[in-house]
């Protein structure tokens, strides 16, 4: 995974990406992605089972007609946890405080947007996840260890706002870099990037460079890079922010298609009410600084979601409660 130095000295600098720390161990890269058809034997997920597993027992009963994607009703595991979270910044100006009293849990296999004005603490409550800014009070669990053992772990993949790839390298070549980084052989990488470039829909861009691709396809190889290591989870800034509502609309439906496939846990940042309503399971509002989250919305939108459902009273009703929760944390103020 690119840490925050290489992603920053993108436009800067021509020197190559520094290596990753000695102390960071070494993975052994023998299992294949997670959300492919071949992970049948994942536990606990049926949609992936061999035909052999999946099929009933000649006296069983034969299954009811299966109903329409929806939530789950039991509760999943919990992934994510932040009990009464504080983070302060030090500055010239005297301290900023970024979060304040968070508490959220995010299930495992959810999809959830962060939603709120600028300088509320979105980004902040996400590189505290990600062990890259560091809370001041509370307490803060990812997958049950402290965020700087979950990045030691690789336990989550970083879509940065700016896709941040190497103009020097080609698309794979960027993509493998985490992988040459964490001590894949050559060909455990090219199968990786193979594999996720065809998560994304990029198959036949391996061997471009990035200015020959639109900034769509750059973020989605972006993507693709934070998918090719196999973390459980994703945290995604603002990734669709810089682009026409045309592109985001079609990176939107490829995101959800490609989230139900690879069951990720996705930790989302947007300013946008329509697009946190479309992608989530779960829309966490928070208010302007100090980072307070004002509402948490669990979507009782169907899973399989087209573009259109945003026209049905459901959808609107669920836009209209987050922009009830968004005026509310500016009248705190």
């Amino acid at each position: 995974m690119l840490s925050r130095e290489e992603i920053d000295g993108f436009d800067h600098s021509p020197e190559p990406p520094k290596p990753a720390p000695a102390r960071a161990p070494k993975v052994t890269p023998s299992q294949p992605l997670a959300g492919e058809a071949d992970l049948a034997s994942r536990k606990g997920n049926w949609r992936y089972l061999a035909p052999e597993a999946a099929a009933p027992q000649a006296d069983a009963e034969a299954p009811a007609a299966a109903p329409e994607p929806t939530r789950a009703t039991d509760a999943p595991a919990t992934v994510i946890s932040a009990r009464d979270l504080d983070l302060v910044f030090q500055t010239n100006d005297g301290p900023v405080h970024a979060l304040s009293g968070v508490n959220l849990e995010i299930g495992k296999g959810e999809f959830v947007s962060f939603i709120g004005p600028s300088g509320c603490g979105k980004t902040t409550f996400l590189r505290a996840v990600a062990g890259l800014e560091h809370p001041t009070g509370g307490s803060l669990t990812v997958n049950g260890m402290t965020p700087d053992e979950a990045r030691q772990a690789r336990a989550y993949g970083y879509v940065f706002q700016a896709a941040g790839l190497y103009p020097w390298r080609t698309i794979a070549k960027n993509i493998s870099l985490p992988l040459q980084i964490m001590g894949y052989s050559k060909a455990d990488q090219e199968a990786r990037v193979a594999r996720v470039l065809e998560l994304v829909e990029l198959s036949g861009f391996a061997k471009k460079y990035p200015w020959q691709l639109s900034g769509g396809m750059q973020q989605r190889a972006s993507i693709a890079r934070a998918l090719s290591f196999d973390a459980d989870i994703l945290l995604m800034d603002e990734p669709f922010g810089a682009l026409d509502e045309i592109v985001r609309d079609h990176l939107n439906e490829q995101l959800l298609a490609l989230w139900k496939r690879t069951e990720k846990t996705i930790g989302f940042v947007t300013h946008s009410i329509p697009e946190a309503v479309y992608l989530s399971t779960k829309i966490v509002v928070m208010s302007p600084r100090p980072g307070r989250i004002t509402d948490v919305i669990d979507s009782p939108l169907p899973l399989d979601r087209p573009l259109d459902i945003r026209d049905t009273p459901e959808f609107i009703e669920i836009a209209h409660r987050v922009r009830e929760g968004l005026r509310a944390g500016h009248l705190d103020e």
